[in-house]
């Protein structure tokens, strides 16, 4: 018997920055509704911070890219949040967890990531970061084999994938052919009568998206459980599909209240939370009914699919948390996630756009609230770079920190 041609094994792993655009550093924020609408969130009970997300540093560390290449000269490519502190840990300290390995060997590098960093994080940043270079790998592996991405994790489980659309119109997602409409809880308890603005708001998208459309409430973490009581009580009249993002994503016994008072209410959360042993109390106790991990935040695809099998076992739906190429992968592969979120990423918030604008030549997008699996049906993630973006090398960035402490081993 003839011997198997040895796997590819992983021998670089390289860190970006994204290099502004001049021509675009200001002119796309002014007037967005994402940024300048009243939307109710952790800091409102601040007058300094609440009128502009971009006053409180929601957005302080950017993006940051990891490239992963192997033996044979495949590369996998990823974008996610962590900026500069993105680069750093994964050029000093994550890396050590990936030259040399074979990229098949997900679970393995995976769990080598998480153990070795429990000492300064879990959460957060932290897993931001293993979660990019999670999906780098996933992207890689993909491009070595030569399939998509959900053909690697369970494959097609549907014909296409259904969109709902977060934004401020739910009028306008309704007449573009998505699923429902997801919108911003605008005012907080904080804010002198919040409620009965809250509930005029409320209703004024129900009129205009009419009747049987589903809307959802996201409330960014910014009620109260006494706050929440009054406001799911005022609001019953609206039919609203689900209530987001409540509570604190620490107050899971503020949830195990809500359940018990509304039982026929459906919660949703999970956005800001971290891994399986994160989701787990949401899990088993049965305290809400659509759970929306992040798979740029949780862990990456990798922790994602572990917490996604642990949800289907108590028929829990999994509707990820944004609108990243990655997540068309994850939704397509998973019987228990029945639809995708899509942002109205728009100055006026009438349009869905990509998630990182003009980053990707083509990131999947839905068409009459659909998006086909012809949309990514390319090897890896099936993305391409654009040709006017510049990345910024971290290593040239990391230049002066080696000069003074040296550098974790110059083995790429």
């Amino acid at each position: 018997m003839s011997a198997s041609k040895e796997h590819p094994r992983i021998t670089a792993v390289r860190t970006f920055l994204v290099a502004p655009d001049p021509k675009k550093s200001e002119e796309e924020k002014p007037g967005h509704w994402l940024y300048y609408q009243e939307i109710a969130n952790p800091m409102s009970k601040y007058p300094k911070y609440k009128d502009n997300r971009d006053s409180w540093g929601v957005d302080v560390l950017k993006h940051f890219c990891v490239e992963i290449e192997a033996s044979d000269g495949t590369r996998g490519f990823a974008i996610g949040h962590g900026g500069f502190v993105g680069c750093f840990l994964t050029e000093e300290h994550f890396k050590r967890f990936l030259i040399d390995a074979d990229p098949r060997d997900t679970n393995l590098i995976w769990d080598q990531m998480y153990r070795g960093s429990q000492h300064y994080g879990r959460r957060g940043i932290t897993m931001m970061i293993v979660s990019v270079i999670d999906l780098a790998l996933w992207d890689l592996l993909g491009k070595i084999r030569g399939e998509p991405v959900y053909k690697m994790i369970g494959g097609q489980t549907k014909d296409y994938l259904t969109a709902y659309c977060t934004g401020p119109n739910p009028d306008v997602a309704r007449e573009q052919g998505f699923w429902g409409g997801k919108v911003p809880l605008p005012y907080s308890p904080s804010e002198p009568d919040s409620l009965q603005k809250n509930y005029d708001v409320l209703t004024a998208h129900r009129k205009k998206a009419g009747p049987g459309f589903p809307i959802m409430v996201d409330c960014y973490m910014s009620l109260n459980i006494q706050y929440a009581i009054k406001l799911i009580s005022k609001c019953a009249d609206l039919h609203i599909e689900w209530w987001e993002e409540v509570l604190s994503p620490d107050d899971t016994g503020g949830y195990v209240r809500l359940k018990q008072a509304f039982p026929q209410v459906r919660w949703a959360t999970g956005e800001h939370e971290y891994t399986r042993y994160g989701y787990r109390h949401l899990i088993e106790g049965r305290l809400l009914d659509v759970l929306q991990p992040d798979v740029m935040w949780c862990g990456g695809l990798t922790e994602l699919m572990r917490i996604a099998v642990h949800a289907a076992a108590y028929d829990i739906d999994i509707v990820p948390h944004g609108n990243s190429h990655y997540t068309v992968h994850f939704c397509m592969s998973q019987p228990n996630s029945p639809l995708i979120e899509y942002v109205a990423y728009s100055p006026d918030g009438r349009s869905v756009g990509p998630v990182h604008g003009d980053f990707f030549l083509k990131e999947p997008l839905p068409t009459d609230g659909i998006v086909k699996p012809s949309e990514f049906d390319k090897p890896g993630f099936g993305l391409e770079l654009s040709p006017h973006v510049k990345l910024l090398p971290a290593r040239d960035l990391l230049k002066p920190y080696h000069d003074i402490f040296g550098a974790w081993g110059d083995r790429d």
